[in-house]
């Protein structure tokens, strides 16, 4: 799509800072927009030098910047200017607001003069991007001052960096204005307090219920922004919903979360990669179970959900209440599968167990022996087949190490049931852990589902897995998202594009966008549960009946389940949906500068 925006500006506080989905959705996209833009795209966010360091590369300002600058400069605020260090290298402004922090109560005091935003007893996280907001409208508005000439669109997202458009505003700026809501606030803080949101949005007043919860500045930085913009969006409907309650403002587009796709494994890789990863998980569960009792690891399948400590808002009290029932079905018709349940979720832990330690300690000495004579062992085994003689455990090992090896063994076995968790808690009324142990899941031998509560980040490098996030993804079969408020959903679509067959449903944004009443096949690739106005125990019967149909999938099936699942994820490609971006751009150039 024709560009109509001479320079676009994209202001994010998580710009070079990551703090959650939105550092994403912007970097994901960065390359997609340097081909729409070029040199004159610029993304603006906050200068902290600790998280500076391997994200942005420092350059000497241009020419078009230089000027705008300067004049900053002399109000005490520090730009920055070079390359984020992602694809695309796009340009970067982090604005250094430090010493401008002297002015914050006289920017509060303004926006309650403009706005009437109420901001006497806002929470300390406030303040912070307040002042950086208000000094990125300050900029822009220089930039406006110095090359007047050009058409300017500016694309602002969510309340931390709403003061920016508002000053812009208020200045009467000739820029064309984006706004952003990727969840609102009141939206997410009454999900997370467990407030039944789709029934009662419709019937609250939303600045009073704001107060309620402390959270009216946001709520009403946000809210202006929304009405205040020249085009005003968010990224999914369910979204777009909550907005038109909860802001008063129907948005003018939908922009949809997308990932670059050619990062992530063609089809011809998904299997194999799978395998790979697979086998590391295998070898993990070896020494996690394998001391307490056995089972056929290759009758057995991986599940997992991962994601931020949100209880409810992310499903993971359906998951977990689920996996109860499925453990209790599969008993009943004598299954000989067996489930294997990861939580991904980080919490406050203190260590790693001491006897995952000590498992792991056992079991690389056994893997460490056998390492030593496999030379000596391929050979017998050439000989056996070569003579014609029957193999057995005798002709492939020596009698000493087979009596060696009885002494590891036997001291890798122990008596009782695994732990449900790889890491002790700060926290023993941790809300996961209760919600386990309430469920009846205990890791005994005759429980056919199993769960690993894993509560640190997969890093690659956590003493346990040792897997990153997308590997641990590529080594499962099926990750189970049960979201409540999900305004877009980045992990079903993330599966998918790795290979891995998922679970979303219709209150999440991804979730209603590909499949919101569609009828779906045996083998949909992504599974869409119905949440809207059902209840808890409703999503956790048609959950059960999902993870019991997959486990009895054939291989061929779930081979046919990956490569559906990559299909759909590849509907989200940003080569696709950033034109949605330029037509919001566009759309916003049009009412500013009218021909």
């Amino acid at each position: 799509m024709d560009k109509k925006a001479d320079v676009l500006f994209e202001v994010s506080w998580e710009v070079c800072n990551k703090v959650g989905g939105i550092f994403t959705v912007v970097k994901s996209k960065a390359a997609k927009m340097v081909e729409a833009y070029g040199g004159n795209y610029f993304l603006v966010g906050p200068y902290f030098a600790s998280k500076a360091i391997g994200q942005f590369e420092e350059e000497l300002p241009n020419d078009f910047c230089k000027a705008a600058f300067d004049e900053l400069k002399k109000n005490g605020i520090i730009c920055h200017f070079g390359r984020w260090l992602v694809e695309g290298s796009p340009n970067a402004i982090l604005i250094d607001f430090v010493n401008y922090r002297q002015r914050t109560n006289d920017i509060k005091k303004e926006l309650w003069d403009w706005h009437k935003i109420d901001s006497l007893k806002a929470p300390q996280d406030y303040d912070e991007p307040i002042v950086w907001a208000y000094a990125a409208g300050m900029l822009i508005e220089s930039f406006l001052r110095c090359h007047n000439d050009r058409k300017i669109a500016a694309h602002f997202h969510e309340w931390l960096s709403g003061a920016g458009l508002l000053y812009l505003k208020k200045k009467g700026a000739k820029a064309a204005t984006i706004f952003t809501t990727h969840a609102t606030i009141l939206g997410r803080t009454l999900a997370s307090s467990n407030v039944d949101l789709y029934n009662v949005w419709s019937r609250i007043n939303p600045d009073e219920e704001a107060y309620k919860y402390n959270i009216e500045a946001k709520h009403l930085v946000e809210k202006n922004s929304a009405l205040a913009a020249d085009a005003f969006t968010t990224v999914s409907e369910i979204t777009g919903m909550e907005a038109s309650y909860f802001l008063k403002k129907k948005p003018d587009f939908l922009l949809p979360n997308g990932l670059d796709m050619s990062k992530f494994p063609s089809f011809e890789d998904i299997v194999i990669k799978h395998q790979m990863q697979r086998n590391r998980i295998r070898e993990f569960m070896l020494y996690y179970f394998f001391p307490y009792y056995t089972f056929d690891p290759k009758d057995t399948l991986i599940y997992f959900l991962a994601g931020r400590y949100e209880f409810h808002d992310k499903g993971i009290d359906i998951f977990i209440k689920a996996l109860g029932r499925l453990s209790e079905k599969l008993k009943r018709s004598k299954s000989k599968k067996t489930i294997i349940a990861f939580i991904w979720v980080p919490a406050n832990f203190r260590n790693i167990k001491h006897e995952m330690l000590e498992n792991k300690t056992l079991f690389q000495d056994i893997k460490d022996a056998l390492e030593e004579v496999m030379g000596d062992v391929e050979k017998n085994i050439i000989y056996s087949f070569v003579s014609g003689k029957k193999l057995a455990k005798e002709d492939l090992f020596e009698d000493e190490f087979l009596a060696e090896m009885r002494i590891r063994i036997s001291r890798l076995l122990k008596k009782g049931n695994p732990p449900l968790l790889t890491h002790d808690l700060y926290d023993e009324n941790d809300t996961i852990q209760k919600a386990i142990i309430a469920t009846g899941l205990r890791n005994a031998e005759d429980d056919r589902v199993k769960i690993i509560y894993y509560p640190i980040y997969l890093s690659g490098a956590d003493g346990l897995l040792n897997l990153n996030y997308y590997e641990a993804m590529q080594g499962s079969h099926l990750g189970i998202f049960p979201s409540y408020y999900e305004p877009w959903g980045y992990t079903p679509l993330e599966a998918g594009a790795l290979g891995v067959s998922s679970v979303t449903t219709d209150l999440a944004g991804f979730g209603r966008y590909f499949c919101s009443e569609c009828q779906q096949s045996e083998m949909p690739g992504i599974y869409v549960l119905k949440r809207l106005n059902k209840s808890d125990d409703e999503v956790v019967s048609q959950l059960v009946d999902v993870m019991l149909s997959f486990a009895e999938f054939s291989k061929e099936d779930r081979i046919a389940n990956k490569l559906q699942a990559r299909k759909i994820a590849s509907m989200a490609d940003w080569k696709i949906f950033v034109n949605n971006y330029i037509e919001a751009h566009n759309y916003a150039i049009s009412r500013v500068y009218k021909q």
